[in-house]
């Protein structure tokens, strides 16, 4: 069942990079207090992923942060070590908290999750992003096809 408007969201282990490795960390820690913008996108280095959704958010975060936000972040179905050297390529720094759901524990969770095996992807998440409130989510916009349009930096900043 995918999760809605008004339900809290799980609390799961992802990854994050830390300065002696991957890292554990709860995503009910991580997304769960304050104002948060989550986006997830199907993977790490993929065209529009890389030339859109990511470097949006990028370049957009002082003013998602200027709105009230206290955290973005951003998830994928990948490991932290892919997670981090996107960042790196991205120049993300730290104003987007990476998180590598490299089982798809997170994903499945929610019930985001696509099958992309025909295209040799396996188990992603779909491309989506939302809005969390002190664990709960208060927004959710899932793209219903290809590209990157409802879940864009550029709509989010319309709905915040």
């Amino acid at each position: 069942m995918t999760i809605a408007v008004g339900d809290a969201i799980p609390d799961v282990e992802v990854q994050t990079m830390g300065p002696e490795g991957p890292q554990p960390v709860k995503t009910g820690e991580a997304l769960g207090s304050g104002k948060v913008v989550l986006f997830a996108v199907p993977g790490a280095f993929t065209p529009g992923c890389s030339k859109v959704h990511l470097p949006g958010y990028v370049q957009g975060a002082d003013e998602i942060l200027a709105r009230g936000v206290d955290r973005i972040a951003c998830i994928a179905v990948n490991d932290a070590f892919v997670m981090d050297a996107w960042a790196k390529d991205q120049r993300v720094g730290d104003k987007i908290l990476m998180l590598a759901d490299g089982s798809g524990a997170f994903t499945k969770a929610v019930g985001l999750e696509f099958d992309g095996t025909a295209s040799g992807l396996g188990v992603r998440s779909q491309r989506y992003s939302c809005v969390i409130e002190s664990g709960v989510v208060t927004q959710l916009d899932v793209e219903p096809s290809p590209g990157v349009n409802v879940s864009s930096c550029d709509a989010m900043l319309t709905r915040l």
